[in-house]
């Protein structure tokens, strides 16, 4: 998908030409607090004068002084080139997104092996899934094909194993996915079991498992924006 650099008040950000191609799992940038509206910073309620100068939080959009939003933290999911600044509560919610991003968004792009049940059939299908490299689509390969469409996703329910009353670790083990056929209101369900034939299997499936939950996390937010 074509992208362009564009200018905004908070930045420089690459993004693609057709709003439609954008991820599922970006965020619009906000829109900033006027200065009118703010004669203090709003974390530390500091009263802004001609040395103590405001700033505008990228993520939140509010007003803080220097020392209340001095950071400056990547934010991948607002598509900006390089780190702008954020007030200290938004850039910590961004530098764990920011392990999303160069780690487990990875994951999901090199894909993992299920065993893939359409619906309520008793037959199962030894599948590849992974993330579409534009972040769009989720992918399935095997002797049949499937792509779903990310923001057709309605619910996602990691399936777990290994707890007990007292307390224990528990491991993921599949998922129940749920999502919409584009042009109708049918809802279709999917479930995915990792397959036990090889330990490196359990494992690869297990993080990918967890970082889907991350990334429906996110996409959640994306649409509660």
């Amino acid at each position: 998908d074509a992208k362009k650099l564009v200018r905004s008040p908070s930045g420089l950000r690459m993004v693609p030409e057709q709003r439609s191609a954008r991820s599922p799992f970006g965020l619009d940038e906000p829109p900033w607090v006027p200065d009118k509206e703010c004669p203090r910073c709003m974390q530390c309620d500091t009263k802004f004068d001609f040395i103590t100068r405001k700033h505008h939080c990228r993520r939140c959009g509010k007003c803080f002084c220097d020392k209340c939003c001095s950071k400056k933290v990547p934010l991948p999911r607002m598509c900006f080139v390089d780190p702008v600044r954020q007030c200290v509560e938004c850039a910590l919610v961004s530098q764990k997104e920011t392990e999303f991003y160069d780690k487990q968004l990875k994951v999901l792009m090199n894909g993992a092996t299920f065993f893939v049940t359409l619906g309520t059939s008793d037959k199962s299908e030894l599948m590849v899934c992974r993330l579409s490299n534009n972040q769009r689509y989720l992918v399935l390969d095997g002797d049949s094909h499937y792509e779903i469409e990310i923001i057709q996703i309605s619910t996602v329910q990691i399936l777990t194993e290994g707890f007990t009353p007292g307390g224990g670790n528990t491991r993921a083990i599949g998922m129940i996915l749920q999502y919409k056929v584009p042009g109708s209101e049918e809802v279709m369900q999917m479930k995915f079991t990792a397959s036990e034939d090889f330990s490196c299997n359990k494992k690869l499936s297990a993080a990918w498992l967890a970082a889907m939950h991350k990334a429906t996390k996110l996409l959640y937010e994306s649409r509660d924006q």
